[in-house]
């Protein structure tokens, strides 16, 4: 079950958008081994880092982009087959304002914030939902060597809410497949909150980063708060 991405901004003032994105810390919460030590990782296994503990246990890998298809990762699936998709799911939960569901989940009204840009949106069809982690920067990152099943459960993680994002098409093409060290959200108060959500998803999934990527991480990471990152593993 997908949890409300709401608690990610308010309406209210573009400032309110640098929250924290750690949840509170779960009993079994523990800490993450160091990257490269071949300590055992266990799927369903909850645990807590700093967001600089977090960027220095991700491994540091060269990406390779060879073979790659977005169709490698299914997409847009009705899981609970409740007649939404997961992009439907995603921009029902991260409405302000509800929107009216009609038949076949077609939706009309609602309001919207886009993170990325600071731009309230009031039509469902004017937005995009966006991997956090593009499918592509996952495919370079680790993704290539995993099966069918589990790329179609990366591209549709309704169970991580930090993973799949509403916001403007104008934004999420502007991003296309680009890292940080590439793109930062235009609306700069946000861009804390993407830096934590972007390594949670890496620690999250076990994705590597390129020598560029951990630099403009750690840079980034220099002027954002140094709060703690939960994240359920996935693999």
């Amino acid at each position: 079950m997908r949890t409300t991405a709401i608690a990610r901004a308010t309406i209210t003032t573009a400032a309110a958008l640098l929250l924290t994105t750690a949840a509170a810390v779960p009993a079994n919460a523990a800490a993450l081994p160091a990257a490269g030590t071949g300590a055992h990782r266990e799927a369903g296994q909850s645990v807590t880092l700093s967001l600089n503990e977090a960027i220095d246990r991700l491994t540091v890998a060269d990406e390779d982009r060879t073979g790659y298809v977005r169709t490698a990762f299914k997409h847009w699936v009705d899981a609970d087959k409740d007649g939404c998709d997961a992009r439907k799911e995603v921009i029902k939960a991260e409405a302000l304002e509800a929107p009216a569901q009609g038949p076949r989940c077609a939706l009309t009204g609602g309001v919207w914030l886009s993170l990325y840009d600071d731009v309230v949106v009031t039509d469902a069809g004017r937005l995009d939902v966006d991997h956090l982690v593009p499918l592509a920067e996952a495919w370079d990152s680790g993704a290539s060597a995993w099966t069918a099943a589990e790329r179609q459960t990366y591209a549709n993680d309704l169970n991580e809410p930090r993973a799949l994002i509403a916001v403007t098409a104008a934004s999420n093409r502007s991003k296309a497949d680009k890292d940080p060290a590439q793109w930062l959200p235009p609306a700069a108060a946000y861009r804390c909150t993407y830096l934590n959500d972007w390594v949670a998803i890496k620690t999250r999934w076990n994705l590597t980063i390129d020598t560029t990527e951990h630099q403009s991480l750690t840079d980034i990471a220099a002027g954002c708060p140094d709060e703690d990152i939960t994240v359920t593993l996935a693999r």
